[in-house]
């Protein structure tokens, strides 16, 4: 399901004549912009679209300030529309660096290309899926805030203030729309973050760590307030909680066992 029969590149282009595929195509505008023609619809693309069309449909691609894309061609695909569709604005550098990576390993002539394309495709499917049957219900400014604070949030000499000021809206909107959309204000959001990944370094590992290795490697700075904001969400101290978490050693287990 979902295998890549061909992947490519378009350099600088501002036209790509009329023409159909007998599958899926998927094409990842890296820069520029520019107009897909279809017999019964005109659709504007621009850079970090994604454009998806389903196979036998005629298209022709122009642009008056050129373009460049990876465009791939999927056989068996799990989509299940029949008109094309532009997704846009994605601004999702995972979806891009996963259309290199189909080009790449296309391009190369590595035996393991055969075994890491299939996953590769899946994977860009999956997120478009999920995307196009609205689970993705986030505006894009949102998703490039949570974007952002998932990027640094361990690094605890990370602003939040000083990462919002760098939009192009004021950091009073995006607070208040950040709120709508998610529920939580964008510094709740880092710390609930930072606040699940302690947990998890706790429960899976963390007694090779003492706590306050565990706050700095999660994003805090003082292990004081990291102890005091773990408690007030889960209920106990996080040196109890690693107590709780850490899984028991049999007792014919030895010493260089590592838990999984």
């Amino acid at each position: 399901m979902n295998d890549i029969i061909y992947a490519g590149r378009h350099t600088l282009t501002y036209s790509v004549t009329k023409h159909l595929h007998k599958n899926w195509e998927l094409i990842y505008c890296t820069s520029g912009g520019g107009e897909l023609i279809f017999p019964d619809r005109k659709m504007v693309y621009g850079e970090d679209s994604i454009t998806i069309i389903p196979p036998m449909i005629p298209h022709t691609n122009r642009s008056d300030h050129g373009f460049t894309n990876i465009h791939i061609v999927l056989a068996n695909c799990s989509f299940n529309f029949d008109g094309p569709i532009v997704l846009s604005g994605l601004k999702n550098e995972h979806l891009r660096n996963a259309f290199q990576a189909m080009f790449y390993y296309y391009s190369s002539n590595e035996q393991d290309s055969q075994l890491i394309l299939p996953i590769y495709s899946q994977l860009v499917v999956t997120m478009l899926e999920v995307m196009i049957n609205g689970e993705e219900k986030y505006s894009d400014i949102v998703r490039q805030i949570t974007d952002n604070i998932l990027k640094n949030f361990p690094d605890p000499n990370y602003d939040l203030n000083s990462a919002l000021q760098t939009f192009s809206f004021s950091t009073e909107y995006l607070k208040r729309i950040f709120k709508q959309e998610m529920g939580m204000t964008p510094r709740q959001f880092l710390t609930q973050k930072r606040l699940e990944n302690a947990a998890k370094n706790l429960a899976m590992g963390g007694e090779n760590m003492n706590i306050t290795q565990i706050s700095r490697q999660c994003g805090f700075s003082d292990p004081l307030y990291f102890s005091k904001l773990f408690k007030s969400r889960y209920g106990v101290s996080p040196k109890n909680y690693k107590k709780e978490s850490s899984p028991p050693q049999a007792a014919d287990s030895d010493s260089t066992k590592i838990y999984l």
